[in-house]
């Protein structure tokens, strides 16, 4: 199984340790790109207006002035670093070892700076948007698209795809629709439906913590997968086709 997961907006610092090395992060092909979104991200990171160019407000400039020292800010593993609403609902602190393990193996976090990441692979915090558009690079979804596309062919063929990314971040990539299935919200009152916007976050955090925690062999179909989600929700499957992901919605009493 492979689930695959957006960064937190909100990125918590390595309290200290080893810089990130690039050559030990999982796809290694990708190592010389990543480099250069590096360089690139320090120099925007340096300018007079980099606070405009990054999309970000004021409050947020330690976190652009850490962008121009990312090869020796320490590291810690992305489970960590990245510590948004998602990933709070996910908790891996506090999941089994045996649990820890298959999360290690299942989740891809998909990076604006990355590429592509291991949920225990070692990096340090920083401030970009999978949105931003950098000199020489353009924007990073256009920018990683066909190198995430040849990264990832192996790892998305093992099995199942559970993508629970936002928009913004699967722009970058998109896997074998035939294999791969969205993850939405929806609550439900006095029989109307709405979109669950910022709480998706926590309940897709929620549902990747299910597939962790589940007893049984992971969910090999898209069948599958809704049999599990309906073990704690009422959920749906739309079927995909040739060219769409199939998507399931898990429904919340409003």
């Amino acid at each position: 199984m492979l689930i695959l997961l957006p960064p937190s907006e909100g990125k918590t610092p390595a309290g200290g340790g080893a810089a990130v090395d690039l050559a030990t992060l999982s796809f290694p092909g990708l190592e010389a790109h990543r480099r250069l979104v590096m360089e690139r991200l320090a120099e925007v990171s340096g300018r007079h207006d980099a606070l405009e160019a990054l999309g970000v407000g004021a409050s947020l400039t330690d976190d652009v002035d850490r962008n121009r020292r990312l090869h020796t800010e320490p590291a810690a593993p992305a489970h960590r670093v990245y510590s948004g609403v998602l990933y709070e609902a996910l908790g891996y602190a506090s999941l089994t070892p045996a649990q820890r393990r298959k999360a290690d193996a299942w989740i891809v976090v998909v990076s604006a700076l990355w590429g592509a990441v291991g949920f225990a692979d070692a990096v340090p915090a920083y401030r970009l948007s999978m949105s931003t558009a950098l000199p020489g690079l353009g924007r990073l979804a256009s920018f990683w698209k066909p190198l995430l596309r040849d990264a990832l062919a192996e790892r998305s063929a093992e099995g199942l795809v559970v993508d629970c990314r936002s928009s913004t971040y699967a722009a970058a990539y998109a896997p074998p629709p035939e294999r791969t299935v969205t993850v939405d919200v929806l609550t439900e009152r006095n029989g109307k439906r709405t979109v669950v916007s910022h709480f998706a976050k926590h309940h897709r955090g929620e549902f990747v913590r299910h597939l962790l925690t589940r007893r049984g062999k992971a969910p090999g179909t898209p069948a599958a997968l809704l049999a599990a989600a309906n073990e704690r929700w009422t959920a749906e499957l739309a079927e995909g086709t040739a060219r769409r992901p199939h998507s399931l919605t898990l429904i919340l009493e409003g």
